[in-house]
């Protein structure tokens, strides 16, 4: 697939208005409660199979799933059938598959323009909620039901003292040993990496980093070194630039519970990373951390040349930072989502790669899983910004699909593969594709969302 021009310039539009530069909008002082799908004109539509595909047989999905998905998105006004450069209120849509079709459940959150990401999270003896994060203002918000409508209650607000306030990325896990799940918090742009600890019915913010003019893009926790003690890894680096022809950044480790870090475990150099996933994906039972670095280019525009492509770096505990350890490249310049798991029910695991503008990218680990991988092409005619991925086990069957928020044909499709080969259907189009850019897709428990 190819970008036409406009498609490109809209893009360009889009972005510098959610914030990668520009000015902020002001936000309302109360939130607008979730709407449930009975209240309101319905925005999904039912499943639907591409046109001129192969209807599935194997991998078709059930009537009824017992998880859904959670999709953050930033959202624009549409004036006279176009998406204008004017952010609305952050968005969130909690799809959940009921009698055969996708239903949509819409939160809306005028203190923020986006919602980098939602996520479930059940803190310790409470009932369980979904976390979001938002930008502009910088809210870290828990959604629990109060008579059928999800209300918010503030776990952390700031402002940074930059230019920019976003809670841009978190991951929760009982990083103190302690039994208490705990959140691990990125944000723009003033390089705070912040870790918030449940106390009873309140939230400790305990600031662990900050650096001025820094961007903090993603967090993964893991443990690399298997000493029992998990690690959280960050991705500094300078302020987003579109079309910068040099960007540094790196990987850094923090140990919350010694308290140490950060120390930098991969340095990019003149390049950098918006996305690592850290996990056990070639079965050894030890964590590695995968580091999708953005392509080295020159020039802008329409001239833009892609020196150095995408390349997805594998490192092992005692891995050292300059090293470049290289298990497969991507013909793109962007890369902003690792996801893994088992596509084809053979019991090992894959990664997919959603790149920017040359579709989606299946690796497997080979005979030697810190050498170059195995790499296939997915899907072509898939793109988007973010690009946002996630490989679930939703119907329950043992077998992973793949859900996908291709935002430039505005689709939310799904992937399972039979005998050996992906096929692609439509859960949900939208009419105006650019009028939203999802962030972040994460499953969810249906039967969290009835407590």
């Amino acid at each position: 697939m190819h970008y036409r021009p406009l498609i490109g310039l809209a893009l360009s539009t889009l972005l510098l208005a959610y914030g990668c530069k520009g000015s902020e909008p002001s936000a309302p002082a109360e939130p607008t409660p979730a709407t449930p799908e009975a209240a309101k004109p319905a925005t999904a539509e039912p499943a639907t199979e591409e046109p001129g595909a192969p209807k599935l047989a194997a991998g078709a999905e059930p009537d009824t799933l017992p998880s859904g998905l959670l999709l953050a998105y930033s959202q624009f006004e549409v004036v006279d059938g176009q998406a204008t450069a004017t952010p609305g209120p952050a968005r969130l849509d909690i799809l959940t598959r009921d009698g055969g079709e996708w239903r949509t459940e819409t939160v809306e959150d005028p203190q923020s323009n986006v919602f980098h990401k939602a996520m479930m999270l059940t803190p310790r003896g409470q009932a369980p909620g979904i976390l979001t994060l938002g930008g502009s203002g910088a809210f870290v918000k828990l959604w629990r039901r109060d008579k059928g409508k999800l209300e918010p209650t503030t776990l952390w607000q700031a402002e940074f003292g930059g230019k920019f306030n976003r809670m841009r990325d978190a991951e929760v896990a009982v990083l103190y040993g302690d039994g208490t799940p705990a959140i691990a918090i990125a944000t723009h742009d003033q390089g705070v990496v912040a870790v918030l600890r449940q106390r009873v019915n309140k939230w400790k913010v305990e600031r662990i980093d900050q650096k001025p003019d820094t961007f903090v893009h993603e967090i993964e926790i893991g443990d690399l070194d298997e000493d029992g003690a998990l690690e959280v890894y960050a991705t500094p680096s300078e302020p987003n630039k579109l079309d910068a022809e040099a960007q540094h950044g790196e990987v850094v480790r923090y140990i919350p519970k010694e308290k140490k870090g950060p120390t930098i475990v991969a340095d990019l150099g003149k390049r950098h990373a918006k996305e690592i996933y850290v996990g056990d994906v070639d079965g050894d039972g030890t964590d590695e951390l995968y580091v999708a670095v953005e392509a080295l280019t020159k020039g802008s525009g329409a001239s833009l040349e892609i020196v150095e492509p995408v390349e997805i770096r594998r490192y092992d505990a005692g891995t050292p930072p300059d090293a470049k350890v290289v298990i497969a490249t991507i013909p793109d310049r962007l890369c902003r989502f690792l996801t893994a798991g088992d596509v084809d029910g053979d019991g090992k695991k894959e990664m997919v790669a959603a790149s920017f503008s040359k579709g989606l990218w299946l690796l497997r680990p080979g005979k030697d899983p810190k050498s170059e991988w195995g790499i296939e092409s997915i899907d072509r005619d898939s793109g988007g910004f973010e690009h946002a991925a996630l490989l679930s086990d939703l119907d329950g069957d043992g077998t992973d699909e793949l859900y996908v928020a291709a935002d430039v044909q505005g689709e939310l499709r799904r992937y399972v593969w039979v005998r050996g080969r992906a096929k692609r259907e439509v859960i949900l189009r939208r009419e105006i594709p650019m009028s939203r850019m999802t962030w972040n897709i994460m499953p969810v428990e249906v039967g969290a969302l009835r407590r």
